[in-house]
């Protein structure tokens, strides 16, 4: 400044023109060197560290490259220069530095917030971020970070120990917990729903209190982020998971196998004993010639042990069509391809009521891909339903309109009115 000064008195300048003059060569100065630093910075230190990031081997680098984690700590370079260049204008000086200060604190939260991110880039590429999500306390982090630079940006600029503002603070605590209450439920929820492993991203979960009922696609801070069937998004508060109940279909995602659990409903009055030549079309059956014939042998040792008159079929043992029927399905189902053979096989009767008798079927399909698993289900009581009749059986079917119609206009129903 002093040599810019001697150089204008040399021209016979006033003072006050030499002092203008001299401020603005020295604020033209000060531009040019912080525009050349920036440029230098931006075109040749970051093409450089770009560079090495793009040869090496590891790919979290490139990850913080992305985040433009190197672009945003570029900005302080001018800033520095600015600020050290102060001292210059000592009538300015106060308020130069307080600018540049503050400009340093906003990028150096930017600089932390773009590492934040990146930070949370490079973790989700690891598989280990579905069953333990970090992005609510990366949330959490944010906010400390926003409170704590917003602390040291008004200290600055009010010329005052930050402690001073934190105890300002801590007496607006009550209104703080009022204003962050769902960010602290969702906190606290959020470190439950991580160590208890209650929930992952890419889960299957049904909770109708908020009609949610898909996948989890995001779990942050205050919510979980739900893509229904119907391809809706459902927005479920993170503590609603902990203090309501919800049901997570990952255990039969894992497991290999998806429940089948449906009944075939048998009109009780086609429910009768086999006769000789009902049996002699079972034993053709590929899947009940063993049965038929273990069965067969069993029942005459008994009834020939106890002596039994089998002129009548209510004497003693004998096969029912319900029976032999239960036991095809129980076959069927055994050397069915695309039932989990390790899971629990049944087919039982359940109490019979006013829609006959319920035939139930309990297995599991070995693909749990819905519209894989609707398919073989299916497919199995298409096959049920169409070898019904040959066991002499009869699906059990309310009278419709149909019904009725056929019924008045039978020769029958017309004779008995």
């Amino acid at each position: 400044m002093d040599f810019i000064r001697n150089q204008l008195d040399g021209y016979g300048m006033s003072e006050l023109t030499v002092g203008y003059l001299s401020n603005l060569i020295m604020i033209v100065f000060i531009a040019v060197v912080s525009i050349l630093a920036n440029v230098i910075t931006k075109k040749i230190v970051l093409k450089i560290i770009i560079h090495i990031v793009n040869i090496n081997r590891y790919t979290w680098d490139n990850i913080i490259v992305e985040k433009k984690v190197f672009h945003k700590l570029s900005h302080l370079v001018p800033a520095i220069i600015i600020y050290y260049s102060a001292s210059i204008f000592p009538s300015y000086q106060t308020l130069i530095e307080k600018a540049a200060m503050t400009y340093m604190i906003i990028v150096t939260i930017m600089v932390f917030n773009a590492l934040l991110n990146a930070f949370d880039a490079i973790y989700r590429s690891f598989e280990v971020s579905k069953i333990r999500p970090i992005k609510g306390y990366i949330q959490v982090a944010k906010i400390v970070l926003y409170i704590v630079g917003g602390i040291a940006v008004i200290s600055n600029l009010i010329g005052q120990n930050p402690l001073i503002i934190l105890s300002g603070l801590g007496a607006l605590s009550a209104v703080l917990m009022l204003i962050f209450k769902d960010s602290i439920l969702g906190l606290v929820a959020g470190v439950q729903l991580s160590s208890n492993d209650m929930v992952r991203v890419g889960d299957w979960i049904e909770m109708p209190k908020y009609d949610a009922n898909g996948d989890v696609i995001d779990i942050t801070l205050n919510t979980v982020k739900v893509m229904n069937f119907d391809k809706t998004i459902t927005m479920i508060p993170s503590y609603a998971l902990i203090s309501d109940s919800f049901k997570n279909w990952r255990g039969m995602q894992v497991s290999g196998g998806r429940r089948i659990k449906r009944s075939f409903y048998v009109d009780t009055t086609s429910i009768c004993f086999c006769t000789k030549e009902m049996i002699e079309e079972f034993q053709k059956i590929h899947y009940l010639t063993d049965y038929i014939t273990t069965k067969l042998s069993e029942i005459n040792a008994y009834n020939l042990e106890h002596q039994i008159n089998t002129e009548s079929k209510v004497n003693g043992r004998q096969l029912t069509n319900i029976g032999v029927f239960r036991a095809y399905i129980q076959q069927y189902l055994r050397h069915h391809p695309r039932i989990h053979q390790e899971m629990t096989l049944i087919v039982r009767q359940l109490e019979p009521g006013d829609n006959g008798l319920p035939l139930e079927i309990y297995a599991f399909s070995n693909d749990t891909t819905w519209a894989v698993y609707e398919s073989i289900q299916a497919d199995i009581f298409d096959h049920i339903f169409a070898v019904a009749p040959t066991f002499g059986l009869r699906a059990f079917q309310n009278p419709s309109g149909h019904d009725i119609v056929q019924l008045k206009q039978s020769p029958e129903f017309s004779r008995g009115y």
